[in-house]
């Protein structure tokens, strides 16, 4: 399985564009760029999935050699998205996706019920494309193009703003993405908001686990801004809290993303030393 993390940051990216904070300055000052969170797999190098669609995908398209259209002028390697949550800054960059010749929309039921109403991504898109739309039953495998394998675990329920009063609990998901020809397993789970012994079970033979990287601090936003909610209310288990939970496993990788603009780690430099990775944008490794 080849893996590519092509965005890193969470929404409005770091720096963000009408942010001065100490964190975004920081980032301006050193040249970091870091875009809007989002990974692309594949199986075979030939079939290419997404995981979320970043408000910043055209620009992450354009950097990444393996997405480049051919050799027929409208022939492109990407096949589908499975979106973790319907959250703006996961599903903004869909609509970059309109003038596929095809394109499927993998997602639970409530997240593709979003989609279809109070955010009419569904209807839209529809309107330029060929759109299949597959919900995903937590729990169930399904198969991809190239010979990978999904399974989505449930890990919260915090829905978006414009969804409140909608229907559902399955509103946030960390996917596992197995290739069984080589035993690859990656675990994709930007938005956790606690740690499961579920989600424990789902990451025990991952090969690199892809995590939650929002916020450092549990009260972040209070230290940089004297304001806001904490980590885990806005659905964001916060890196103090779960790197001391990561199994240390010497054939497991661990990687932040999601790193929000007031997180100290966003910008290299800073003297916390993590048992963890924190990856650039445009990262790739094989499993």
């Amino acid at each position: 399985m080849r893996v590519r993390l092509l965005g890193t940051a969470a929404g409005g990216g770091v720096p963000q564009w009408n942010c001065a904070c100490d964190g975004c300055a920081r980032a301006r000052a050193a040249g970091v760029n870091r875009t809007q969170d989002c990974v692309a797999v594949s199986g075979d190098s030939r079939a290419w999935f997404l995981l979320n669609a970043s408000p910043d995908l055209r620009t992450q398209l354009a950097a990444t050699p393996e997405l480049a259209p051919g050799p027929g002028r409208r022939d492109t390697p990407l096949r589908g998205v499975l979106l973790s949550t319907a959250e703006l800054d996961h599903t903004l960059g869909l609509l970059t996706l309109r003038e596929a010749s095809a394109l499927t929309l993998y997602g639970s039921g409530c997240v593709l019920n979003a989609l279809a109403g109070p955010f009419p991504m569904q209807p839209i898109l529809a309107q330029y494309t060929t759109l299949h739309c597959t919900a995903i039953e937590p729990g169930a495998a399904i198969d991809l193009d190239g010979g990978l394998r999904a399974q989505a675990l449930t890990v919260g329920s915090k829905r978006p703003r414009y969804a409140e009063g909608l229907p559902g609990d399955d509103w946030v998901l960390a996917y596992r993405m197995s290739d069984p020809r080589t035993g690859g397993v990656l675990v994709y789970a930007p938005c956790l908001p606690a740690w499961s012994p579920a989600f424990a079970e789902l990451i025990a033979d991952a090969g690199c686990v892809i995590l939650d990287g929002t916020f450092l601090h549990e009260d972040e936003l209070r230290r940089c801004t004297g304001g806001g909610g904490t980590a885990t209310s806005m659905g964001h288990l916060p890196i103090e809290v779960s790197e001391p939970l990561l199994p240390r496993r010497t054939e497991t990788r661990y990687m932040y993303t999601h790193l929000n603009n007031t997180n100290p780690v966003a910008v290299p430099g800073t003297a916390l030393r993590l048992a963890a990775e924190v990856p650039a944008d445009g990262t790739s490794f094989e499993l």
